[in-house]
């Protein structure tokens, strides 16, 4: 029987839409830029899964893999990214427009008059309560941006980590030559979300994100980008676990 494994703050099982799921945090080693997802979850996953589970994927990691990164080195922050970085909402969920290069990131990607509309748009929205609206304009690309930030590890300090691309047909790829039913998500304590799934999940995305809903992967040290889910029958007896 497998040991389930929950890392520290988190509970191996979790009821959604009236079923009972056991969650197991795989631990990896650290995942550079350009290794192979496949390669990657035969490594770790292969022999774990069985039919009817369910494999998560952090996003950060496919996008490791896919190479979408962009450096600092490669990077020329003007002084608009600066003066404007000055005055955004520092987030405790990850590295946000605060910092001088996911500002410029964001113009690079939007144009000037666009992140210049959003700022402006983001601040009436403070004043109004409502947060969030500058990454409403901007977009997911620029909310999605992660790295810039050496508070985990020290390798994210020097480039930001787009969004990946193409989550449906890297799902499917590993359920066609893995038979492994998986789904790409962006989760952290704030919320999931669904970024794209094998064709045979047929759970609604919103169930998906109801047994993910604690982030049982965690965003900090744990490397642990793989969750692999298994419903627990009635007939079933709670499998060993054990946390950080």
């Amino acid at each position: 029987m497998m040991e389930f494994y929950a890392n520290e703050g988190k509970q191996v099982a979790i009821e959604a839409n009236g079923k009972t799921y056991l969650r197991h945090a795989v631990k990896t080693h650290f995942i550079g830029v350009g290794e192979s997802l496949p390669a990657l979850v035969q490594e770790y996953i292969e022999n774990l899964y069985q039919p009817g589970d369910i494999l998560s994927i952090s996003e950060k990691i496919v996008s490791l893999c896919q190479g979408r990164i962009v450096y600092k080195a490669d990077m020329r922050v003007g002084l608009l990214a600066r003066l404007l970085s000055r005055f955004a909402t520092r987030s405790t969920a990850g590295v946000g427009v605060d910092s001088p290069y996911k500002m410029q990131y964001a113009i690079d990607a939007c144009g000037r008059a666009k992140i210049l509309y959003a700022s402006l748009m983001g601040g009436i929205g403070k004043l109004m309560g409502k947060r969030g609206v500058f990454y409403e304009i901007a977009g997911r690309e620029v909310s999605g941006l992660d790295g810039f930030y050496d508070h985990a590890f020290e390798e994210y300090g020097e480039f930001g980590i787009q969004i990946p691309q193409n989550t449906h047909a890297v799902c499917q790829e590993l359920y066609e030559t893995l038979g492994i039913s998986c789904m790409v998500v962006d989760a952290n304590d704030y919320g999931v979300e669904i970024l794209g799934k094998s064709d045979d999940l047929t759970l609604p995305n919103t169930e998906l994100a109801q047994i993910i809903r604690d982030n049982p992967a965690n965003n900090f040290r744990e490397l642990t980008p793989f969750v692999l889910i298994r419903p627990k029958t009635q007939a079933e007896t709670l499998p060993p676990a054990r946390t950080a």
